[in-house]
């Protein structure tokens, strides 16, 4: 079960909220939006909603990493994406009018603000313009996940791998006390399979093959990277 955040961030004084979707709001919307929302506190592994429940609002990450999984008729789940703070989800079931079409589940412990259908019919009604950010979300999403779809087509897993430790070290590294970037693996490795597109045992090849050369150092859920330019080679010249 969750429970309510004693320590909820008021929205006029969150830091993310100029580059996300709420940024198109005036301080009186602002104001409004910081009344209708609940935050609540989810531990590790706590599911936030699940798929084919009915979408009854919009959640808005404000600490954590979220996960979304989508699951086969046959219990297979795959990782769809990850949600970092400052960024909403569940917005194209809220949209599409239907049901969630994956599960969204902390990773670690999240903090997370919910906007119910009725407070957000009242915001998107004052401001139109908010409605218009959001369309411009999902249109990114897609691209997004056009672009994944391409990578997984045409790119190694070698580079599939070093893209993806590119995108998590923008927002999870930190620099060790030896002088490396390093970063805490929101996923298990059979999760990390599933966002690169391959079987766990390749990803297994390819963890090897990447501390052979250097570029990385796996420690369990822990990476290390010695050196930000051998995985920026990765990338610019993709091994076959």
């Amino acid at each position: 079960m969750s429970h309510a955040s004693p320590r909820c961030t008021r929205c006029q004084s969150c830091p993310t909220l100029a580059h996300s979707e709420w940024g198109a709001l005036t301080a009186d919307e602002v104001a409004l939006l910081d009344q209708v929302k609940v935050c609540n506190t989810y531990e590790r592994g706590q599911v936030i909603y699940y798929q084919g429940n009915p979408c009854l609002g919009i959640h808005c990450l404000a600490a954590g990493v979220v996960a979304l999984r989508r699951s086969d008729e046959l219990g297979n789940a795959m990782l769809l994406r990850l949600i970092h703070p400052g960024q909403t989800f569940g917005h194209r079931a809220y949209f599409a009018g239907g049901l969630h079409s994956a599960s969204a589940e902390a990773t670690v412990r999240c903090r997370v603000c919910f906007i119910d259908r009725v407070g957000l019919d009242g915001l998107l009604e004052r401001n139109p313009a908010l409605g218009a950010r959001f369309l411009r979300r999902l249109a990114t999403d897609l691209g997004d996940a056009d672009e994944a779809r391409l990578q997984s087509s045409h790119l190694p897993v070698r580079t599939r791998m070093a893209h993806l430790l590119l995108q998590l070290k923008d927002r999870l590294a930190s620099v060790d006390e030896d002088g490396c970037l390093a970063l805490e693996l929101p996923f298990s490795r059979k999760d990390l399979a599933s966002i690169v597109g391959t079987r766990p045992e390749t990803v297994a090849r390819t963890i090897r093959a990447l501390e052979e050369a250097g570029v990385t150092r796996f420690e369990g859920r822990r990476v290390v990277i010695p050196d930000l330019d051998r995985l920026l080679d990765e990338v610019e010249a993709p091994a076959a």
